[in-house]
């Protein structure tokens, strides 16, 4: 496997143009209508008086003429009056109809700022998108790359939200692995985190804040403190309880298990929050309105964060050396370009050894399973089990630039102690444990087409093989991306130790009975696709 050594920084996304309606032209023609209307009503009032064969009349016949001149001037004058009646109805018409078009111009310019002057179908757009497991964080994220921030700043911005919304499966107690992909630049990197250490028994060390700092530090655009500022206005004012964390409450409090989560996750009477309950979080609002002031050196950052930590732990030491680091991603080269992934702790070197055999090979196979399923088991057995919950994100420019964030708390709720001066809930990677997870993001790039396919999984130990098979089904099975995501041909099934048992190649359209929790973005065209399994659970948003 072939490194590549990375320090570019991600460009920000460019400005969207926009083109106003002219509203003036629909009216000239008019104009010109009402214009010839009055010059035939002229006419028609004052007939040509130099016409070279003009009448002589004798005094009689003048006589005589008086009263059909009268009834002629009468005449005239009732269809003037007429004409200036249709003319003034016309102009009230047109009038109202300007009008109707300048109370309307407005909402025409609101539509086209989303859609760019087009329309797109959904998950599809022609500049950036974010996908999450929130949709609150999801367009968090895009509104920081509407505001000029590059992938980089939506991705560490959506992160601090999920960290607030889904304290089940993230926060800032949790581990961080990420894969940045700068397109411009053609330059791979991963986030690494430090070794787990424990605060206390069965209380790991909190590494968020550090990973993420240093994810911006070196790759953000926007100031960091502007990607602070909206979770902790939400973490203040407060939010409404979605579906995902009522359910994990719901599982936790029927296990007995929810008492270390009150009173921050519970009712006065010590009942868990349901869906739609309003949630505040004043400590951990604290905690990212100091994030936004602190000092820039990785030996005071931690500590000068969360210093209240450790009066709820008490420790007497600062908190430290938890500090993550940027490496070169691995890579695999295949003949649709490069494969990127992250290195140890993660599965990443799994993924790759399981991927290896079908893709490079460069030939179609009718049935890729059984050489997937024996590489599959063989490095399985070398790898012990680690981090089974976890959150992933995705953010996404239409250049091909991406961030690919994935975190674990280890369990669901993490060790289950709530700090009460930060808000915090701490994992339960401890010194001794297997501080490594299963969910490897990856992405495939700089192929002939320079077409990026970005994806990330989080379920466990099938988050790795939810990715291979998901690339298989594509790349060799040559099934359509939308239905190698949401309905993958190849199908591999875990036993009871959670080694792979089984593989078997399925007809193309068969739905997984439950397929892993997935993440894909991939750019053509010049526009973001963004996909999620399921879809109800990772809603995207984009500009």
């Amino acid at each position: 496997m072939e490194q590549t050594r990375v320090n570019s920084q991600a460009g920000c996304l460019g400005s969207v143009k926009y083109q106003k309606l002219l509203l003036r032209e629909s009216g000239s023609e008019e104009e010109e209508e009402e214009e010839e209307k009055e010059e035939e009503t002229e006419t028609m009032i004052f007939p040509d008086s130099g016409h070279q064969r003009a009448r002589q009349v004798n005094p009689a016949q003048s006589r005589q003429s008086k009263p059909e001149a009268w009834a002629g001037i009468l005449a005239a004058l009732l269809l003037f009056g007429l004409s200036l009646y249709l003319a003034a109805r016309q102009l009230r018409a047109r009038g109202a109809s300007d009008q109707h078009q300048e109370m309307t111009a407005p909402k025409i310019q609101s539509l086209d700022h989303h859609t760019s002057g087009h329309h797109h179908s959904a998950g599809i757009y022609p500049h950036g998108a974010v996908i999450s497991g929130s949709d609150i964080c999801s367009i968090l994220g895009r509104d920081l790359l509407l505001d000029g921030g590059n992938v980089v700043d939506a991705g560490v911005g959506t992160a601090l939200c999920l960290a607030l919304v889904h304290p089940h499966e993230t926060g800032l107690g949790a581990v961080f692995w990420a894969l940045f992909h700068n397109s411009s630049a053609n330059q791979t990197l991963a986030l690494t985190p430090a070794p787990a250490r424990a605060l206390a028994p069965g209380r790991g060390m909190p590494g968020a804040l550090p990973a993420l700092h240093l994810l911006h530090r070196n790759l953000g655009h926007l100031p960091w403190s502007r990607l602070l500022a909206d979770t902790a206005a939400l973490a203040r004012d407060g939010f409404s309880v979605d579906k995902a964390l009522a359910e994990a409450l719901a599982e936790r409090d029927a296990a007995g298990q929810a008492t270390g989560l009150c009173p921050l996750l519970c009712h006065p009477n010590g009942t868990v929050l349901g869906q739609g309950s309003h949630l505040t979080n004043p400590g951990l609002a604290a905690v990212l309105q100091r994030a936004a002031h602190a000092p820039e050196t990785d030996d005071q950052f931690l500590d000068s964060l969360l210093h209240p930590l450790r009066e709820d732990l008490y420790l007497e030491e600062p908190l430290q050396g938890i500090m993550p680091t940027l490496e070169p991603a691995l890579q695999l080269a295949l003949p649709q370009g490069l494969l990127f992934t992250t290195p140890s702790p993660t599965a990443g070197e799994l993924l790759l050894k399981v991927l290896k055999n079908p893709l490079q090979a460069g030939e179609l196979t009718s049935d890729p399973c059984p050489e997937f399923l024996a590489a599959a088991q063989d490095v399985y057995a070398r790898f012990p089990p680690a981090a089974p919950v976890g959150s992933i994100l995705a953010a996404m420019d239409s250049e091909g630039s991406v961030l690919l964030l994935t975190s674990s708390l280890n369990s669901s709720f993490g060790s289950g102690w709530l700090s009460p001066s930060t808000g915090i809930l701490l994992s339960d990677l401890v010194g001794g444990s297997h501080a490594g997870t299963w969910a490897c993001p990856a992405l495939l790039c700089c192929g002939p087409e320079s077409d990026v396919l970005a994806v990330a999984a989080s379920g466990g130990a099938s988050a790795p093989l939810a990715v291979a098979k998901t690339l298989l089904s594509h790349l060799v099975l040559q099934q359509p991306l939308p239905d190698a995501v949401t309905q993958p041909q190849l199908q591999i099934q875990l036993g009871s130790d959670g080694a792979p048992h089984s593989c078997r190649k399925t007809p193309a359209k068969t739905q997984a009975p439950n397929p892993e929790p997935l993440l894909l973005l991939t750019t053509h065209a010049e526009h973001v696709r963004a996909t999620g399994v399921p879809a109800t659970s990772y809603p995207s948003q984009g500009h």
